[in-house]
């Protein structure tokens, strides 16, 4: 492939990867281009795959629907107006803010503790640990100085060893699939470490940002969603991404997989591999919204340094199970958000969400369904000491075994067998957000500001994983790009 391939395409702009961050930045530069005259053609979107969404994949069968990738999302007021613009404010579909999340600690699930009341009478931790995390909330153990805290180090020198064992670690891992002796804390949790940062301990950050919390904007959405619950769609999340596509209409090409990245001048050539053959595109500004191992190579030749950092951000392998059972297995009635396994507790699913308590419509009636996770970035050393082989190179059937045998040990209340729904690996899931990562970031903006000016990347490794972090970021984006083409 060369420049001198027939029809050669031009665009303002070429945003490379259909997941929510380039469908959400492809619209909002068709918006902002077509309001002041311009050409909607001005923007390509291409995609490798014959599918839009990314890691979003929703599946269904015989009244089932379960997702295979992200189950849910905080319905912040971009992403409620992102829903609205695309025609599915009747599709959203919100959560019980109160329904409990629990840890499986000691043969029992726990609830977590949400209030400070329901911490002192909680089993999830001693009269001691109670008595740590209370002295690290008022702040009497100060911070070391310069140095980028793990998340074990920090939650375990602000609450304690316990709060960071039962509490922190399961919690990182649903997030993250990570591992809290690797991630940083400012940048996977920048929002609590913060809180010390500013105000000397994490009550009288909590306190003081309950008082300053500003009046969330207002969203197309009306009446707003509470505090705390989660969102999705009626028919899945994978209606979001087949919206905006919709939206999109002809900037939109799939089966498209960047080969190639050049420069000419002040153009950039992507080139192509489609259904049709080999096809170059020039654009002067070109958005990378792919996970950072693409990305990288992408930008190997043309910014060695950029792509070095971005090779190194690490995505561990995640299986998602997904299985129901006959009501009559489970306790009664079953309420909850879903469950949380510490890797103390010797089992390798790091969670399982109760998919049907959350969202309606999930299973048939008579059945709940479940969407159980593992392997994650501890994995392959647990895999190691205990001499058996890692989740990824187990077979479908085995991984799904896994599931039903602990989910049989930890909620089923008497032996069933299992509906199974369907598996799915993700050989590559979740970015971690290790220690050095934001200046990691930092570095890599700079590299591309100052070597390649005109290519940008925008994704779920840059500042927060969740969707409404995608589509804050990408909208962002599309702000800075409209101004300056």
């Amino acid at each position: 492939m060369n420049p001198a391939t027939p029809e050669p395409l031009n665009a303002e702009v070429v945003v490379i990867g259909a997941g929510i961050s380039g469908l959400t930045l492809a619209w909002r530069l068709q918006q902002g281009l077509s309001a002041r005259g311009g050409s909607p053609q001005a923007v390509l979107l291409a995609e490798a795959s014959s599918r839009v969404g990314g890691c979003i994949s929703t599946q269904s069968k015989d009244g089932y629907r379960w997702e295979e990738g992200p189950n849910s999302f905080t319905p912040t007021p971009a992403l409620l107006n992102l829903i609205a613009e695309v025609g599915l404010t009747d599709q959203l579909v919100l959560a019980d803010a109160k329904l409990p999340r629990y840890i499986y600690w000691e043969g029992a699930l726990l609830p977590v503790p949400l209030s400070p009341a329901a911490a002192l009478g909680s089993r999830l931790l001693s009269v001691g640990g109670k008595l740590r995390a209370l002295q690290g909330l008022l702040g009497f153990v100060p911070p070391p100085p310069g140095h980028e805290e793990t998340v074990r180090q920090f939650f375990r020198r602000q609450l304690g060893s316990e709060v960071a064992e039962r509490l922190v670690e399961p919690f990182t891992s649903g997030v993250y699939a990570g591992d809290p002796d690797q991630l940083s804390a400012v940048a996977a949790f920048p929002r609590v470490a913060g809180l010390e940062e500013r105000y000397g301990s994490l009550f009288a950050g909590a306190l003081q940002a309950l008082r300053q919390r500003p009046q969330p904007s207002p969203a197309a959405i009306q009446p707003p969603p509470k505090r705390g619950q989660l969102g999705n769609l009626r028919q899945g999340l994978q209606q979001l991404p087949e919206a905006l596509a919709q939206k999109l209409g002809d900037s939109l090409r799939l089966g498209w997989r960047a080969l190639q990245l050049k420069r000419a001048g002040e153009l950039y050539w992507v080139g192509f591999e489609t259904p049709e053959g080999s096809r170059w595109v020039a654009a002067r500004q070109v958005v990378l919204a792919l996970p950072a191992y693409e990305a990288a190579a992408l930008l190997q030749e043309l910014n060695p340094p950029a792509s070095q950092l971005l090779a190194e951000i690490l995505y561990p392998p995640v299986a998602v199970v997904a299985l129901a059972y006959p009501q009559e297995a489970l306790p009664q009635p079953l309420r909850g958000f879903g469950h949380l396994i510490p890797r103390s507790q010797g089992l390798r699913t790091l969670g399982t969400i109760w998919a049907s308590c959350l969202f309606p419509e999930r299973a048939p009636q008579g059945y709940h369904s479940f969407l159980s996770f593992l392997g994650g970035a501890t994995d392959a050393a647990l895999a190691r000491r205990r001499g058996i082989p890692p989740i990824p190179a187990l077979s479908p059937e085995e991984r799904a075994q896994i599931a039903h045998a602990e989910l049989s040990q930890v909620l089923l209340t008497r032996r069933a067998e299992p509906v199974y729904l369907g598996e799915r690996l993700w050989p590559r899931a979740i970015p971690q957000y290790t220690l050095g990562h934001r200046q990691r970031i930092a570095q890599v903006q700079a590299h591309l500001a100052s070597q390649t000016p005109g290519i940008w990347v925008c994704a779920n490794y840059l500042d927060g994983v969740a969707l409404g972090d995608c589509v804050r970021r990408a909208e962002a984006l599309a702000q800075q790009l409209l101004s300056q083409v």
